[in-house]
C-alpha cells in the first residue's frame, strides 16, 4: 500500500514514466551492471542504525532476531509476488538471514547488493521469456479453465524454471488479453507488449547503487515500524516540495515515453508556461546549464533528467526540444530562467454547494477541500473561510477524504480556526513525557454549523483535526472510519557539514512519538469513528493501520482539561434517523450497497479468467449495469437516456453522493439548532 503519510506531487513536477516506449534491442543478461555499495552508503547505514536504536519511539535491538525480519522484508521487496526468483535462489540467500544486523553495524551492505544482483538477472530472464512467448504467435484465448493468479504472496516459491515459465505464460496471456479486450488486434497487442517488456529490461539495466541502498534501508526501517522510512537524496527533496507545495524549477510535468523525456503539461504561471515555447508532447533531448554545452539525455532515466533541469530560482537552463508534431525532424532551443513554482492544485480550495432541488434548494453551503496538511495550510483555509462567509453560506463542510496527513503543527492551527482556545492534541514522547499542543489565540475564524467529511484514507493530521472537532462537539463527523495512524514522525537528514563524499546522503523519517485525542484515547488502529457512519466495503479491522506490519499498538492516556461545546447527542439521534431513512430510499446509495456486496463476494478471489469469451461476457455485463445506472440517473434528472456510455454528458462524472449526503446532514443539523454552534 502506498505511504499514507504523504500524497505524492510527482504529477506536479515530474511523473516517473510508465508511458509506452521501446528500446531497439533487448540486452543480454550478461550486460546487466553489477551494482555495488557506494562510499557514502557505509556511513549512511551506520547513522541510520544509530538513529533508530537511540532515538526511535520503539525500543529496538539490532540483533539476529531483527536481522531475520529485515532479511524477510528485503526478499519480499525483491519479489513480493514470487514470480521472479526460484526456490533455489531463496535457499541460497538463507545464509544472509542473520547477517543484516552485522552488516548495518559495520556499514557494509554487500549482502543486499549480492541478493539484488541475482534478482535483477532473474527479472531480465523473465522478461526475455515473455518476449519469446510473443514471438510464438497468438495465444489460444478459449482454452478452458485457464486462469491468471495475480496474487501469489501466500504461494510457494517456484521450484523449477518450468513452474516459473507457466506463471509467466499466464501473465503474458493476461496482458495480451487485456489489450485485445480493449479492441487491439493481436499484432497491435504484440507490439505494445514488446515495448512494455523491453522497457522493463531497460529500467532494470538503468538501476543505480542508490536504488538498492534505498530498498535495503527501507527493509530495515519498515521492520522497525510501519511509518519509519529511508529517503534517497532525491526523494528527500520531493518530500520538502510536498510539504511546502512549492519548488524551484521550470514548472513542467515530465514523463518518460520510449527513450524520451516528454512534457505532459506545464504549471500555470511558471517559466515554461510564460515562455510560450513549450507545449505538451514536446520532447526534451538535451539540457544545458547557462552557456555550457548541451548534454544529450535521450535514453536517460527520468529522475536524472529532472536533476539536470531543476535548479535554484534565478538560474538559467537551456533545453533542446523536439516538437511533438515534427517526429524528430526539427529541434529548437528554449532558454528558461528558473523560478519558485507554487503547486496551487494541491492547496486547500473552497466552493459554494447549492442544491438544485429539495427542501433546501438554492440554500448555499460552503465546502472546503483539504488535500493534505502542508505548511501554511491554516492561512489558506482562513482565506477560504472569508470567501465563503462573504457569500453567506449557512454552514461549512470540511472535506478530508483522501487526506493522508502531514504537518502536526498545521493540524493544531487548523483546529484553532474553529475553536476559541484549548488543547487540540496530546503527544507522548516516552512513557512518562506527555505534552499538549494548544490553540491559544482566543480567535475564531468560523463559529457556524460545521461538518467534517472523512473516509478510510483520512489519516494522521486529518484524524487529529477530526478527533478534536468530535471531542469538543464542535462539528459533526460523517463518512467512513478513518485510517488509524496515531504516530508522529520526524524528518532528519543524514548528511553533516563536514562530509566530503562525492554523492549526498539521504534522509530518514522515524517515529518519535504517539499522539492522543484530548479525551485520552489514541487514534492508533481505531482511527476516528464518525458520528454518522457511511456504508463501506471494507471492515475497519481489514484496513489501514490495523493491517500495517510492525504498527505500534493502541493505548490511552489521561484526558486533557477542556470544555465541550453544547451537547449534541439528542440532535445526533435525530440526524442519524433522518440519514438512515434517506439513504435507504436513495438510488445512489442503493448502487453503493450493491457494489459493496459484490466486493465482499469477490474480495478473497486471487485469480482472473484467461478465457476471452468469459471475460467478454463479464465486460458486457459490467457495461450493461453501468449503462442502466446512468440512464436511471438521466431519467431522475429529466434528461434523455443514451444508447452508449460514450454518449453520457460530461458532468455525469461529477456526481458525488457522499458529499450530497454530507450536505443533507448539514442542513438537518442546521434545522435542529442544537448542534455545536455556540459554546457553553
Amino acid at each position: 500500500m502506498k505511504d499514507i503519510l504523504r500524497i505524492s506531487i510527482a504529477s506536479a513536477f515530474l511523473t516517473v514514466g510508465v508511458g509506452a516506449g521501446a528500446v531497439t534491442t533487448t540486452p543480454d543478461v550478461d550486460e546487466l551492471p553489477i551494482l555495488q555499495q557506494e562510499t557514502q552508503h557505509s556511513v549512511a547505514a551506520k547513522r541510520v542504525s544509530a538513529l533508530f536504536t537511540r532515538a526511535h519511539y520503539k525500543e529496538i535491538s539490532l540483533d539476529d532476531a531483527l536481522s531475520a525480519r529485515i532479511y524477510q522484508k528485503f526478499v519480499d521487496s525483491l519479489d513480493h509476488n514470487k514470480q521472479v526468483l526460484l526456490l533455489s535462489d531463496v535457499v541460497a540467500f538463507e545464509k544472509y538471514r542473520t547477517a543484516f544486523d552485522d552488516a548495518l553495524n559495520k556499514g557494509n551492505l554487500s549482502i543486499a547488493y549480492d541478493m539484488y544482483n541475482v534478482s535483477a538477472k532473474r527479472r531480465v530472464e523473465r522478461y526475455e521469456y515473455a518476449l519469446s512467448l510473443l514471438e510464438q504467435g497468438p495465444f489460444d484465448f478459449e482454452k478452458a479453465d485457464d486462469k491468471f493468479y495475480y496474487d501469489r504472496e501466500e504461494a510457494d516459491w517456484p521450484k523449477s524454471k518450468q513452474e516459473l515459465d507457466e506463471i509467466w505464460r499466464q501473465r503474458v496471456k493476461y496482458d495480451a488479453l487485456n489489450l485485445i479486450l480493449a479492441d487491439k488486434t493481436w499484432e497491435e497487442a504484440k507490439e505494445l507488449l514488446e515495448k512494455r517488456y523491453k522497457r522493463a529490461i531497460k529500467r532494470t539495466k538503468q538501476a543505480k547503487s542508490e536504488d538498492v541502498f534505498q530498498t535495503a534501508m527501507n527493509a530495515f526501517a519498515r521492520t522497525v515500524e510501519a511509518h519509519t522510512s529511508y529517503l534517497s537524496p532525491r526523494n528527500a527533496d520531493r518530500f520538502q516540495m510536498e510539504m511546502n507545495l512549492s519548488f524551484e524549477g521550470i514548472g513542467a510535468v515530465l514523463q518518460s515515453e520510449e527513450d524520451y523525456t516528454v512534457i505532459k503539461s506545464v504549471v500555470p504561471g511558471g517559466p515554461a508556461d510564460q515562455s510560450g515555447a513549450l507545449k505538451p508532447e514536446d520532447k526534451i533531448i538535451g539540457v544545458a546549464q547557462d552557456d555550457d554545452e548541451f548534454v544529450d539525455v535521450v535514453g536517460w532515466r527520468l529522475d536524472e533528467v529532472v536533476e539536470l533541469i531543476k535548479g535554484p530560482k534565478g538560474s538559467t537552463v537551456r533545453l533542446q526540444v523536439q516538437k511533438g508534431v515534427t517526429e524528430g525532424k526539427t529541434t529548437s532551443v528554449v532558454s528558461l530562467t528558473r523560478d519558485k513554482i507554487k503547486l496551487e492544485d494541491r492547496a486547500a480550495s473552497s466552493e459554494v454547494y447549492v442544491p438544485d432541488t429539495g427542501p433546501h434548494a438554492n440554500e448555499p453551503l460552503g465546502v472546503i477541500t483539504i488535500p493534505s496538511f502542508y505548511n501554511n495550510l491554516h492561512a489558506d483555509v482562513a482565506k477560504e473561510i472569508e470567501k465563503l462567509k462573504a457569500q453567506n453560506v449557512k454552514g461549512v463542510i470540511v472535506d478530508l477524504r483522501g487526506n493522508g496527513g502531514g504537518s502536526l503543527t498545521e493540524a493544531t492551527l487548523l483546529t484553532g480556526l474553529f475553536i476559541e482556545k484549548g488543547p487540540v492534541v496530546q503527544i507522548r514522547y516516552g512513557q512518562d513525557k506527555v505534552s499538549v499542543n494548544r490553540d491559544t489565540d482566543g480567535a475564531v475564524a468560523y463559529d457556524g454549523p460545521l461538518t467534517v467529511l472523512v473516509d478510510r484514507y483520512s489519516a494522521s493530521a486529518s484524524e487529529i483535526f477530526a478527533a478534536a472537532m468530535q471531542d469538543y462537539n464542535r462539528a459533526l463527523i460523517v463518512g467512513e472510519q478513518t485510517f488509524g495512524k496515531g504516530t508522529v514522525q520526524q524528518h532528519r537528514g543524514l548528511g553533516k557539514i563536514y562530509d566530503l563524499y562525492d554523492n549526498p546522503l539521504g534522509s530518514v523519517q522515524f517515529t518519535i512519538a504517539k499522539f492522543y485525542r484530548i479525551n485520552g484515547g489514541s487514534t492508533q488502529h481505531k482511527g476516528v469513528v464518525p458520528d454518522i457512519l457511511y456504508p463501506s466495503a471494507v471492515d475497519p479491522e481489514e484496513w489501514g493501520e490495523s493491517k500495517a506490519e510492525n504498527a505500534l499498538p493502541w493505548d490511552s492516556i489521561k484526558r486533557a482539561n477542556y470544555t465541550t461545546f453544547a451537547d449534541g447527542q439528542g440532535a445526533l439521534d435525530v440526524l442519524t434517523a433522518k440519514h438512515n431513512k434517506r439513504i435507504m430510499q436513495s438510488p445512489e446509495f442503493s448502487y453503493i450497497y450493491e457494489d459493496i456486496d459484490e466486493y465482499k463476494e469477490n474480495k478473497d478471489k486471487n485469480f482472473i479468467s484467461l478465457v476471452k469469451s468469459e471475460r467478454e461476457a463479464d465486460k458486457e455485463e459490467a457495461e450493461a449495469k453501468a449503462l442502466a445506472r446512468a440512464n436511471e440517473r438521466l431519467q431522475r434528472l429529466g434528461l434523455e437516456t443514451v444508447a452508449s456510455l460514450d454518449d453520457l454528458p460530461e458532468d455525469m462524472d461529477e456526481l458525488d453522493p457522499f458529499l450530497d449526503e454530507a450536505a443533507n446532514i448539514t442542513f438537518d443539523m442546521i434545522e435542529t439548532g442544537r448542534y455545536a454552534i455556540t459554546t457553553n
